[in-house]
């Protein structure tokens, strides 16, 4: 009698199915391989890890442009002439492309670890490649229109470089596991120079990473003992998100979320009243367009204040609701909003003035065509003394007349040596954030000591704020004083030793699971290699066959059809005498 079993038995590898058919489109047995990946997939494979970095760059740069993105907008306005929230597709497409990319990544990893060749679907190359360009004309675009803001990643890793640091150091450990695997193998097919070039790779980025924090320079890493007061919030044009900018109810708004000081931008009419408004045309923030539609495109200035008056700047917040905050608004709010007319100096200093706060003047000369050119300047200095605030609580940019002013601040807006701040009697700086983090981070001892003051613009979120409070500032001007408000300490603070501690241990911790996975790595090729095909060509006569036998069965048959079996030779098995013989169809015995 003569019972024939097959020795090629196949089990369903669900997951395996999942991740070659979901990458390659290759859902069947027969379609998969576990031979190395050619150099043309393997360049498919590096393209899309660079689409990951790049994309992982990109969305991190708009995470902590958030602080900005009303300035982003302007820019985009004053090119386009059009107000649009244009950084919803930016971010809603940065978040399906940055999804899309990982996904694939993540299949990537697992046909590594799987042993797959990595046979990328050409529809899948496709998105790679379109994603990729997409993500590089994004980045040179933003460059091209909001070029400065490049600086607010320096100034964010000063905050969260000791967590992207525990980030990295998982996933550089994670790797571990995919290096040891290929580098411990011993295929012939494997050529050792290239797994020695890996090894030394991952052992050089493993070193950075252990060794980064000497790099860091955390504000936010000092005793608590040494942080300095919570600095003073400035409304900037009032509380812009809660309602329209430069208006009175606007900065009412301001002092109600508790802001400290209030901060506007002044124009000159062309019979010497000074207004506030921030662009240089009424388009924007009133209905010029329907008023005087001749003159929308005209300079602000360039109008007399009974024109400038009989505008509405309010309703133009109600419908393009800048920040997504009309929602919130009740109908009374909505009702007073949709009448405000466009305010003059005196009015916010009166209201400064009566709420015992300070202000801070960013003063906007007029065209040299202007009929007020030579007197804007006096023309400010009486709408100051008309409105009845102490000089001191008044102070102005920019720096010029200095000779004229007698008992009122003036601020430079420019970064400046100590030398020149002293030679100039500059005792008050307003900076953009982005200046700090070169300037003020390196010299905070030594404008406090010599009672300089700094305010830094525009903070509006918690993060900015509390890296600059562990700085030293001592004001900020922000559009949000309602969200800063809200943060009574600095998000984060450890001390020196506490922070060596971490940076130490988890350096440790990692470096003993690299070294215990290369271990267990080494140990388990060594055990499949030490497999006695013998063994496994005889357990082909039992009936229940294990997942790793019927892959070794595999293996044996075709290692010994490429040594030079034809598909007529025959290896049967016989047990009485221990011949075995091969045949194309199965086992006889």
């Amino acid at each position: 009698m003569v019972k024939h079993q097959p020795l090629q038995v196949y089990e369903k590898q669900v997951f395996v199915s999942f991740v070659t058919g979901i990458y390659g489109c290759r859902w069947k047995r027969y379609q998969r391989s576990q031979d190395n990946s050619s150099r043309w997939v393997c360049t498919w494979f590096i393209l899309l890890c660079s689409s990951f970095l790049l994309l992982l760059f990109w969305a991190y740069f708009w995470l902590v442009a958030q602080n900005d993105f009303n300035e982003f907008n302007l820019s985009v306005y004053n090119r386009s002439g059009e107000w649009r929230d244009e950084t919803i597709p930016i971010l809603a497409s940065t978040i399906v492309c940055f999804s899309y990319i990982t996904f694939l990544l993540i299949l990537a990893l697992f046909h590594i670890s799987l042993g797959q060749q990595l046979n990328l679907y050409w529809l899948h190359k496709i998105g790679v490649l379109a994603t990729l360009l997409t993500t590089i004309s994004g980045v040179v675009s933003v460059n091209d229109i909001w070029g400065d803001e490049w600086g607010i990643l320096l100034i964010s890793l000063q905050s969260t470089a000791p967590f992207l640091h525990i980030g990295v150091l998982v996933t550089v450990t994670a790797v571990s596991w995919l290096v040891a695997g290929y580098v411990v193998r011993r295929d012939r097919t494997s050529k050792c120079s290239i797994q020695v070039m890996v090894l030394l790779v991952y052992i050089v980025t493993l070193l950075a990473v252990y060794l980064a924090p000497l790099t860091f320079t955390c504000p936010c890493i000092m005793d608590r003992d040494s942080l300095k007061p919570r600095p003073d919030i400035i409304g900037r044009r009032g509380a812009p998100m809660l309602a329209p900018e430069n208006t009175m109810v606007s900065f009412n708004r301001a002092l109600q979320q508790g802001a400290d000081s209030l901060e506007a931008d002044v124009a000159i009419s062309v019979d010497g009243v000074p207004f506030l408004m921030r662009d240089r045309t009424l388009r924007r923030t009133t209905d010029v367009s329907k008023v005087f539609p001749a003159r929308q495109f005209d300079d602000a200035s360039l109008f007399n204040w009974t024109e400038i008056r009989s505008l509405n700047a309010g309703q133009w917040f109600l419908e393009s609701d800048p920040y997504w905050t009309v929602q919130t608004l009740t109908s009374r709010d909505r009702s007073r909003i949709g009448n405000q007319t466009v305010c003059s100096l005196v009015e916010m200093l009166r209201l400064a003035a009566r709420a015992n706060s300070s202000a801070l003047l960013n003063i906007r000369r007029p065209p040299s065509e202007h009929p007020r050119y030579r007197s804007w300047f006096m023309d400010t200095l009486w709408a100051v003394q008309k409105a009845g605030i102490s000089q001191k609580r008044v102070t102005w940019t920019p720096d010029t007349d200095r000779g004229r002013v007698r008992g009122l601040q003036q601020a430079a807006n420019e970064k400046l040596s100590m030398e020149e701040i002293s030679r100039r009697g500059i005792t008050s700086l307003t900076l953009h954030y982005t200046l700090t983090f070169v300037f003020f981070f390196s010299f905070p001892r030594e404008y406090l000591a010599n009672n300089v003051s700094v305010t830094v613009y525009p903070v509006n979120e918690p993060w900015l704020y509390s890296i600059l409070w562990c700085s030293g500032v001592p004001s900020v001007s922000s559009d949000a004083p309602q969200v800063l408000r809200k943060v009574p300490y600095p998000i984060w603070l450890m001390s020196q030793n506490a922070y060596k501690f971490i940076w130490i241990t988890s350096d440790l911790v990692s470096f003993s699971i690299v070294i215990g996975i290369f271990c267990f790595q080494k140990w388990r090729i060594n055990g499949m290699q030490n497999c006695n095909p013998e063994q496994i060509m005889l357990s082909a006569v039992t009936r229940q066959s294990s997942r790793d036998v019927n892959i070794m069965k595999e293996k044996l048959i075709f290692s010994e059809l490429n040594n030079g079996l034809s598909s007529t030779e025959e290896l049967s098995l016989y047990p009485e005498n221990g011949y075995a013989r091969y045949s194309h169809g199965g086992l006889s015995r």
